[in-house]
């Protein structure tokens, strides 16, 4: 795109663009409030993981240090799918299956990357990871929400490891959460990925 396309790009969009901003954040948190007052009215265990477990940890240190995120990222146990299903249907999502992951979609024309995405308590994501992923109990209350335990927290994020892990481990290092004594509670593949960012927490 030239600089006189996107500047005429910033021109048609400019009245709109905060509106935008600030809607899919309000979206996202609106989608979460959802899905727990869902399952928690259902009565089917769960823990909020991914992005908005993160900022909610975050939040407990530095409420100025918190990331947005664009999507919901769920904890269930496989055999609670079912009711799950039957408990976001009647708040109006739609179960659907991307890349082998179920996605609660809002409503029928719903985006998956705006979506809930599920994962299965006590399973591995990805052969190659080294743990698998947490326990449902494994969780604590957080303003009314059940948010997976920190450590839990941050061996997910040290398995995954993409780009945007690092980014949320990063930002859970700024605030104190993670400190030089953590990396021994690891697998040493994990440890050594966490004492990298320790080292170098800018990097």
């Amino acid at each position: 795109m030239t600089p006189e396309q996107l500047q005429t790009l910033v021109r048609e969009q400019e009245p709109f663009v905060f509106d935008r901003m600030f809607g899919a954040v309000e979206k996202v948190r609106e989608r979460l409030e959802r899905t727990c007052r869902a399952l928690e009215g259902a009565g089917i265990p769960y823990a909020v993981i991914g992005g908005n477990a993160v900022a909610a940890w975050v939040a407990t240190k530095d409420d100025g240090a918190v990331r947005n995120t664009r999507d919901v990222d769920i904890l269930l146990r496989d055999e609670d799918l079912d009711r799950a299903t039957e408990a976001m249907q009647a708040v109006g999502f739609h179960r659907d299956k991307v890349m082998d992951v179920t996605v609660f979609l809002d409503g029928p024309d719903g985006k998956p990357s705006q979506g809930v995405h599920i994962l299965r308590a006590g399973q591995k994501v990805k052969d190659s990871y080294a743990t698998p992923t947490p326990q449902i109990e494994q969780s604590t209350m957080i303003d009314g929400k059940r948010i997976v335990d920190l450590q839990e927290l941050v061996g997910m994020k040290l398995n995954s490891y993409r780009r945007k892990d690092q980014t949320h481990l990063q930002d859970m290092i700024g605030v104190g959460l993670i400190d030089a004594s953590w990396p021994a509670r690891f697998e040493p593949s994990l440890g050594e990925r966490l004492q990298t960012l320790l080292d170098d927490p800018d990097g």
